[in-house]
């Protein structure tokens, strides 16, 4: 009976409203620094209301939530609120002793959480020492020693000291590889960003032992394996024991490559909703694929093309995932595509845009307010604003709308200084030449390109004023004008001659990596032949006007733009005469192709034809005849192939050349910048209207060599060593060739 009384009358205890008390009073003590109203307004405090011990604790916190300060203290007794505090001083310097770097001390300012006019917290200090050891160790720096001290001003103030002792940087004596690693070291020491400490690798910062480097090289080998069929490969680091003389250290990679697995089948699995014949061209990729090492890249290139034709063929609200299956020492692949949860976009935000006008992003949207939701929409979408060049970082968010089947795309940028000025100078074996350039990349916040470019070389001075629209009303693509003024003394081909052209053009894609090309163009050419010139050359001389309309083709399935590995290009063009003093039509086509033969080498082959003919009885003049650069046919000078009218060599009327190439990214060391390649050259210019007694020769040129292209610290450099296989008599062969360039 006693226990179950005893019982009731906790439990009505308990069950009773927490007693409340009105305050008539507030008394603050403790605080010099903050003012009693800004106290009351963070603590949430007003007078005449009433106060539960629940509304103490809370006005505790939020007073504590502050970081003004190191104690409070609140009591409430016969209707009097008594809050006592004791502020945190404020730290009125931040001195780092140990770094001379103003800017090094800066960030490390940065990154710390005690600051400069803010609350010395002692709680932060130890967070900070430890921030400050892992900046050092970053750059290699492992024992750095950071001790701290307090410099009072007076009560209130003081300044916060950090002795830094950085100590001697640890350096990489070594890298070694063990374990079932199954791929030569070298190779491996390439994949790796770490780097064996040498002397003549003073500048290098990858020679300095730091976890995030080793790290990333984990990452790096682990990509490497998995891309050449090496499934499960498990690496792991340790660090063998520093030596005591020089503190150096040798890193060691455990690998264990484990199996090698090649793909054994491919398998296409479609919801009955979808036809399944629509994926019915992947049949021949999957074919090229089966068979080979496994590889994510290989899987992920799939992927593209399965989103390729889920575009195409304009299917909503289609998903896919993909399985991998292990079978021994095989792997099955297994594409899932399935009919999703119909999503569509209700609202798309765009944030951070101070300066680009909204509709310029919107217009580079693949989806819209009211669409389907996909995230290949959106990744392109993404895509197509970076590839703008006005942003430097373009990020989203999804989150949900009014309602399930709705999403809200909040779509962030931010923006960059899109105004550039440029120079440029190069040398060569064959001269010098120097080249300015002024753009604005986001004229008037609306996107548009406006710029000035002049060229200046031994033989010419070509200037140009180009304005781009990217999104002109009409048509919805890129509306590109351009002004031009060309100079050209031509001594080796008997002329020199002076042009003034305007031009507009548009690019859009017509279908799928399809690229159409429309343009007008209109010139002036004022051409004057030398005095040593032949009788017939001579009759060229004269001034003369045309208008032309261009149009062109572009398939573009190559991996990337810069340095292709894969994939192919082929280009088709033709200018045809709407008015002209004598008229002419032009035909181009170029095509390329690239393909990884191994992972050491990339083979590439090209071909390029070009054709010019003049209409009914019209010849064709000198500056529109054709050549081949020194690109295209290497080992010969530019222009110095082909007819020769006595000792000028006039180009011709039509010009083909064939590369082979063989690219070897990794026969230098990555951290180098380094490429060397191997050609083999075919080509020949020929064609001459007006002379049958011209040397036109029909014989095939050649030439092999190799390049080797370094990206050193003055600029891109390129070196090509040449050696012709055949040639005419006439023609102007050069075996070496160089050219420096770079900006400031």
């Amino acid at each position: 009976m006693r226990k179950l009384l005893f019982t009731t009358l906790i439990y009505l205890f308990y069950s009773l409203p927490t007693m409340a008390e009105v305050v008539n009073k507030i008394n603050i003590s403790g605080n010099s620094r903050v003012s009693n109203e800004t106290i009351k307004i963070y603590g949430g405090i007003k007078i005449n209301e009433n106060y539960t011990e629940q509304d103490l604790n809370r006005i505790l916190n939020n007073l504590f939530s502050t970081n003004f300060f190191e104690d409070v203290q609140v009591e409430l007794s016969n209707n009097i609120l008594n809050i006592k505090l004791i502020e945190h001083p404020v730290i009125n310097q931040l001195i780092l002793i140990g770094e001379p770097s103003n800017k090094y001390k800066e960030q490390i300012k940065k990154l710390i959480k005690s600051k400069e006019k803010d609350s010395y917290i002692k709680n932060n200090i130890a967070n900070d020492v430890e921030t400050i050891k892992k900046i050092y160790a970053s750059q290699g720096y492992n024992f750095t020693e950071v001790d701290t001290k307090i410099k009072k001003i007076d009560s209130s103030n003081l300044d916060l000291i950090f002795e830094i002792k950085k100590g001697e940087q640890t350096r990489i004596s070594k890298i070694t590889f063990v374990g079932d690693k199954k791929i030569r070291d070298k190779r491996l020491r390439d994949i790796v960003a770490s780097e064996e400490h040498r002397f003549w690798k003073v500048i290098s910062r990858n020679t300095k032992f730091n976890e995030n480097l080793i790290n990333m090289d984990k990452r790096l080998l682990e990509n490497y394996y998995r891309s050449n069929g090496y499934y499960d490969v498990k690496i792991q680091s340790n660090s063998a024991q520093i030596n005591k003389k020089d503190g150096d250290i040798e890193l060691i990679y455990s690998i264990d490559a484990g199996n090698r697995y090649i793909i054994k089948k491919i398998i296409t699995n479609t919801d009955p909703v979808i036809d399944k014949d629509i994926f019915y061209s992947l049949n021949k990729d999957y074919q090229d694929t089966i068979g080979s090492y496994y590889s994510p890249f290989k899987v992920k290139k799939l992927l593209e093309k399965i989103d390729e034709l889920i575009e195409i063929n304009n299917l909503q609200f289609i998903e896919h995932n993909v399985e991998e299956i292990i079978e021994s020492d095989s792997i099955v692949i297994k594409f899932n595509i399935y009919e999703g949860e119909k999503i569509l976009v209700e609202r798309i935000n765009v944030l951070g845009n101070n300066v680009t006008n909204e509709a310029v992003i919107r217009s580079e949207m693949e989806l819209d307010e009211g669409d389907p939701f996909t995230k290949l929409g959106l990744n392109k979408s993404i895509a197509n604003l970076k590839a703008r060049n006005i942003f430097k970082d373009v990020n989203y968010k999804i989150s949900e709308g009014s309602s399930k089947n709705l999403k809200t795309i909040d779509i962030s940028v931010e923006e960059k200084p899109t105004g550039e000025v440029s120079a440029g100078a190069g040398v060569g074996t064959n001269g010098g030449s120097f080249a300015f350039n002024v753009q604005e990349n986001n004229y008037l916040g609306e996107g548009k390109n406006v710029g000035f470019n002049i060229e200046i070389d031994q033989e010419s001075v070509k200037g140009t004023l180009n304005y781009t629209n990217p999104n002109y009303d009409f048509l919805g693509n890129a509306l590109r004008y351009y002004l031009t003024s060309e100079t050209n003394d031509q001594p080796d081909q008997g002329y020199e001659n002076t042009i003034i052209g305007a031009g507009i053009s548009t690019t859009f894609e017509q279908y799928n990596d399809v690229y159409t090309t429309l343009g007008i163009n209109a010139a002036h050419d004022d051409l004057q032949t030398l005095d040593s010139a032949s009788a017939s050359l001579k009759k060229q001389s004269g001034t003369f006007d045309e208008i032309s309309g261009t149009y062109g083709f572009t398939f573009d399935k190559r991996n990337r733009s810069f340095m292709p590995t894969d994939g192919s290009i082929i280009s088709f063009s033709q200018s045809l005469p709407i008015y002209a003093d004598k008229s002419f039509i032009s035909n181009t086509l170029s095509a390329s192709t690239y393909r990884t033969i191994t992972e050491d080498v990339i083979g590439a082959t090209k071909i390029y034809l070009s054709a010019i003919n003049g209409l009914g009885s019209d010849d064709v003049r000198l500056s529109k005849r054709r050549a081949l650069s020194g690109s295209r046919l290497r080992g010969f000078e530019k222009g110095k192939v082909g007819p020769l009218d006595g000792n000028d060599h006039i180009a011709g009327n039509y010009a083909a050349a064939l590369n082979f190439e063989a690219n070897l990214p990794n026969f230098f060391p990555e951290a180098t910048q380094t490429d060397i390649g191997f050609f083999l050259d075919f080509g020949n210019v020929w064609g001459v209207d007006y002379d049958d007694s011209i040397d036109d020769s029909n014989k095939i040129r050649s030439s092999t060599g190799a390049v080797v292209n370094w990206n050193s610290p003055l600029g891109p450099m390129n070196f090509t060593l040449a050696t012709n296989i055949s040639k005419a008599s006439t023609d102007v062969t050069e075996s070496f060739n160089f050219n420096l360039g770079t900006t400031f």
